[in-house]
């Protein structure tokens, strides 16, 4: 598995409670681009539509030497594979009030197929967020002390 692009400030902002995988639609001008490690899941996020599930606002740039450069497709809608069963499921879990499904990482498998890893998470008040920095801290700290007395 070779990840190309992850959202760290979704781990951060949201509580993450399960995972899925899903497959993605793409040109193949957006596969170069994404080998090239170009592209960006900041503010991205997948939506059911007609059931079937699409990410919104996943930035994947122009491939340079594309034949065909058009500017606006940096930032289409793009389909989401899922099976059946985990599609309903993950519907089920949005309408859940403040559940939100975001997209954590785009790699290759194995076969070299481009997927995205799904989270299904909700959305962190700041106290939890500075709880979340203190403890990383605390657990920062005392790993250099058990390395510091060895």
């Amino acid at each position: 598995m070779k990840i190309i692009i992850q959202n760290k400030k979704a781990l951060f902002d949201y509580e993450i409670l399960y995972k899925v995988e899903a497959g993605i639609v793409l040109t193949g001008d957006e596969v170069k681009s994404l080998r090239a490690h170009r592209g960006s899941l900041n503010g991205s996020f997948a939506t059911v539509k007609d059931s079937e599930m699409f990410l919104l606002n996943c930035n994947i740039p122009v491939y340079t030497h594309a034949y065909q450069k058009d500017e606006d497709t940096a930032v289409r809608t793009r389909k989401l594979l899922l099976h059946r069963k985990e599609l309903n499921k993950l519907i089920g879990e949005v309408s859940r009030k403040g559940m939100t499904i975001l997209p954590l990482k785009v790699y290759i498998n194995g076969k070299g197929l481009v997927k995205v890893e799904l989270g299904v998470g909700k959305h962190r008040k700041a106290h939890d967020k500075k709880e979340l920095l203190k403890e990383r801290d605390i657990a920062r700290e005392t790993r250099r002390e058990l390395k510091n007395h060895q």
